[in-house]
């Protein structure tokens, strides 16, 4: 921005030049003028006056025309008095900030005395723009840039800036230069500088600056952050340690003693944001904050414990912990005094720095740190009792073990039996009990601890003969782990065995009903439905196929059954044909309530296998409901917002559909729902169950990439709840697809060589005849090598190799990749009782197949077998 210099009238703190005074007696003295010239023209003759007339018009035109000309440049202005501009100035001379408004081009419109003083200016001559005035000092340079910049696009803009200026004073060589030639002291002085846009009628491009020197205000503050460091090197150089603590552990504050002591620097405490678990050894840090809730009082409490230095070693300390509670019984920031009860250590100093210190020869005290740090690092979690089971002492161990509700036990405030479900209590009392009576030998107890039914402790009792009111000695080790790992060992055993057990199931059983199914439909086509074996056939096939579902329910809970997925709405399961059967299945007893949300969203899941969810789930609800009752099924769209803990693992966030089904029935038991989801595992009579309908429902929504939860509460009923991702469609899944299996060609005749590879010598039967029915020329092969030999007889003749996955000698998977050497394109079928991922992830990346599962029939194998004939790919 430009400089120009002030404008005559710079007083008026609107920015506009004021206007003198109009005048009504010149006014009416011209308007007397006009009046005249009009007599003196109508008494003249018409020929007479016609030249003075002409020339008194031409005369006002030229005036009009000039007139108009000095308003457009500016030079003639028109009155704009406005009355408040004497009050404005008033104000804007009496504030101590100085104000400057500046117009187009940077041109000066207004000063205040305060600006004038605060830029040195002594007559309007001297007034510079605020750029001018502090851009010349290097350390406000970039300040100004920015203030300039917000003022060139039109916003508001505030800056900071800091000078050195030499004491103020004018001389003959003007300022900072007195007339001895002395410059004056140099001292650092801060301006606060805003500038913003005036806005209003006629106010285009004008801006005000404001400039203030806040100089005493940022002298007070550096006085106050002087006083305070000066208070926080005090208590840094203390001769105890000190730090503060929150309720979360974290310690925002530690003083350089104490950092010196543990060996940090005071510096790296502050940046690395320490925990008591860091400094603290072993469980310690429970003790530190094992203090009871007072709502609105403070409580102290003096622990001995050991601190960890960074190098590993221990060092032996006294805490004096300070804690208040608000009104709520929320603890706040701890305040903690360390005393250093190291050998040799004198107050202040650094552990071993001063020798033979006076506290070496306390044999007492030194005993005393040594029970206190034996105490409270042992791994063993320990209390002493009275009587009455009441708990007299504890060590850190004890209090991380048994923390109850978040905090941990507090000493005195509950028994030991407290410490254990209501089912363990019993045994303990009763090892408690022998202790009383002075037996050496009482056998451990295991017991489920209080606060987490996951949590388990192994508890050992000892008697105290002279105790001073304490009765035993409590051990406890917590086993959750060991528990833990058992059960999850067994399980593993157990899904291994099951697994390879339903593994031979489906390779072997599915073979047969491959061979049952695939001869039935061969039987069928040759006989009319008025055939007296009609009947018969359709009854063998019918149970082949409820065989075949058998064998997806086993493999279903080990997750290696064959799912068809696609983009459904769970409103879709709930067809009008399951209704009617579940109603069928529940019987008169059970009311069905279906409460099914609108709008639900999309979801990628097998159709078939949700509805068997479904059925397996009302089927468990009917038999919880023996007297009858209600069974409601739910479905809604629901948002995580975080992820939600789920046994062992979590729910990750994210968007669901979520389905529910709610009975009224007995409910069950914690010990019975922790196993539900078992193989094997049942409540009900033998004969009635086999343990696999829950585990074939977890597994299947497991596969399907979905979650499911049990909440059970005896006498009132239990809830399931079914949580599958929501599934956004591509295009390529939006588009209609036809279902080969269900839309299968009317013309399932085709022409070429298919070479089928199966091991098993019906369903290899079964399928040449089914495809030689057809059309096709079909070569056969009992293994993988026999295949490439054929193949290699019949070169480039071949047209598409239908394959078993599992074969002696050589597998699927290997027989394709030795199939695409001799022929890249090569069409290939895959037929397997396994899910097709369960072998696909073995494949090379890229791999094109196709996948038929088995047991198929005669229809679903032609229609594949064309399907992929007549593909491009």
């Amino acid at each position: 921005m430009t400089e120009t210099p002030i404008d005559q009238h710079m007083t008026d703190p609107a920015g506009e030049k004021p206007s003198k005074e109009g005048s009504i007696g010149l006014v009416m003295l011209l308007a007397a003028a006009l009046i005249a010239i009009a007599v003196a023209f109508a008494l003249m003759g018409r020929e007479d006056a016609r030249p003075l007339v002409l020339g008194l018009l031409a005369f006002l035109a030229v005036v009009g025309v000039f007139s108009l000309f000095a308003a457009a440049v500016g030079v003639l202005r028109f009155s704009d008095r406005r009355p408040a501009d004497g009050f404005s100035r008033i104000i804007a001379e009496d504030i101590p900030e100085g104000m400057l408004v500046t117009g187009r081009g940077g041109r000066i419109l207004y000063a205040n005395a305060a600006y004038m003083r605060l830029t040195d200016a002594e007559r309007d001559a001297d007034v510079r723009g605020v750029e001018r005035a502090f851009a010349g000092d290097a350390e406000a340079a970039e300040a100004m840039f920015r203030l300039s910049q917000a003022a060139a696009a039109g916003r508001r803009g505030e800056e900071e800036i800091r000078i050195e200026r030499r004491d103020r004073g004018y001389g003959e060589r003007g300022y900072g230069e007195r007339a001895d030639g002395d410059a004056g002291e140099r001292r650092a002085t801060w301006y606060r500088i805003r500038v913003q846009p005036l806005t209003g009628k006629g106010r285009k491009d004008e801006l005000l600056w404001q400039v203030a020197d806040v100089t005493h205000d940022r002298v007070r503050q550096e006085n106050v952050f002087r006083e305070l460091q000066r208070a926080i090197d005090n208590l840094d150089h203390a001769p105890a340690g000190f730090f503060s603590a929150d309720s979360a552990g974290s310690l925002p504050y530690m003083n350089a003693t104490l950092a010196g002591w543990l060996g940090y620097d005071i510096a790296e405490t502050e940046t690395s944001r320490l925990t008591l678990e860091a400094i603290v050894s072993g469980d310690g840090a429970a003790l530190i904050q094992d203090i009871e809730p007072a709502p609105g009082e403070v409580r102290t409490a003096t622990i001995d414990l050991d601190l960890v230095r960074r190098n590993g070693q221990t060092l032996p300390v006294r805490l004096l912990h300070r804690v208040a509670f608000d009104a709520g019984g929320t603890p706040g920031i701890s305040r903690t005094l360390v005393l250093n009860r190291s050998p040799g250590a004198v107050p202040g100093s650094v552990p071993g720095s001063v020798p033979g210190g006076a506290d070496v020869a306390e044999t007492l005290r030194a005993a005393e740190v040594r029970f206190a740090r034996f105490f409270n690092n042992t791994p063993l979690a320990i209390a002493t009792v009275d009587r009455d089971g009441r708990i007299e002492r504890t060590n850190a161990a004890f209090a991380r073990l048994f923390a109850s509700e978040g905090r941990p036990a507090r000493a005195g405030a509950r028994t030991i039996g407290d410490c254990v479900a209501d089912r363990d209590r019993p045994a303990l009392t009763e090892a408690l009990q022998a202790a009383f009576a002075g037996k050496a030998e009482v056998k451990p107890v295991d017991a489920t601890v209080t606060g987490d039914g996951n949590r388990m402790g192994r508890f050992f009792v000892s008697p105290v003969e002279d105790g001073d009111g304490e009765a035993a000695i409590v051990y406890a080790l917590d086993i959750t782990e060991q528990k833990a790992l058992e059960a999850q060992f067994a399980q593993g055993q157990k899904m291994q065995a099951v697994g390879q057990l339903a593994g031979g199931i489906a390779h072997d059983f599915n073979n047969v009903l491959t061979a049952i199914i695939g001869f039935s439909d061969l039987l069928l086509a040759n006989h009319r439905p008025t055939d007296p074996s009609f009947n018969d056939i359709m009854n063998i096939k019918h149970n082949a196929n409820r065989a075949a579902g058998l064998v997806r329910q086993l493999l279903a809970f080990s997750r290696r059954q064959t799912l068809r997925p696609q983009v459904l709405r769970l409103a879709d399961v709930m067809s009008a044909d399951l209704q009617v059967l579940l109603a069928r299945l529940l019987g008169a007893k059970v009311d069905l309530n279906l409460e099914q949300d609108r709008d639900l969203w999309l979801v990628r899941a097998d159709v078939n296998q949700l509805e068997q969810v479904i059925i397996n789930l009302a089927v468990n609800a009917r038999d919880a409901m023996p007297e009858g009752g209600k069974l409601t099924i739910r479905t809604r769209n629901e948002t995580l917002e975080a992820d939600r803990p789920i046994g062992e693992g979590a729910m990750p966030a994210g968007e669901y559909v979520v389905a529910e089904v709610s009975d009224t029935g007995t409910g069950m038991p914690p010990e019975v729902l922790a196993k539900i989801f078992d193989p094997f595992f049942t409540t009900k009579e033998v004969g009635k169950g086999t343990g696999l309908g829950l585990s074939t429902v977890y597994g299947i929504i497991k596969q399907t990439g979905g979650y499911i939860i049990a909440e059970s509460t005896p006498g009132k009923g239990t809830t399931f709840r079914i949580y599958l991702p929501r599934h956004i469609p591509s295009a390529e899944e939006a588009a209609p697809k036809r279902d080969v299996a269900a839309e299968a060609p009317k013309d399932l005749t085709g022409r070429g060589t298919i070479l089928l590879v199966e091991d098993e010598e019906s369903v290899r039967a079964f399928a040449a005849r089914a495809l030689a029915s057809r059309g096709y020329t079909v070569l056969e092969a009992d293994s993988g090598v026999t295949a490439l030999e054929v193949m290699d007889e019949h070169e480039g003749t071949v047209d598409l190799v239908v394959s078993d996955v599992v074969m002696p000698e050589m597998d699927g998977p290997t027989l394709l990749k030795e199939v695409r050497k001799r022929n890249p394109k090569l069409k290939v079928i895959f037929v397997s009782g396994y899910a097709e991922d369960a072998f696909s992830k073995n494949l090379e990346g890229g791999e094109q197949f196709h996948f038929l599962p088995k047991p198929f029939n005669l229809k679903e194998l032609a229609a594949t077998v064309k399907e992929v004939m007549s593909s491009q790919t």
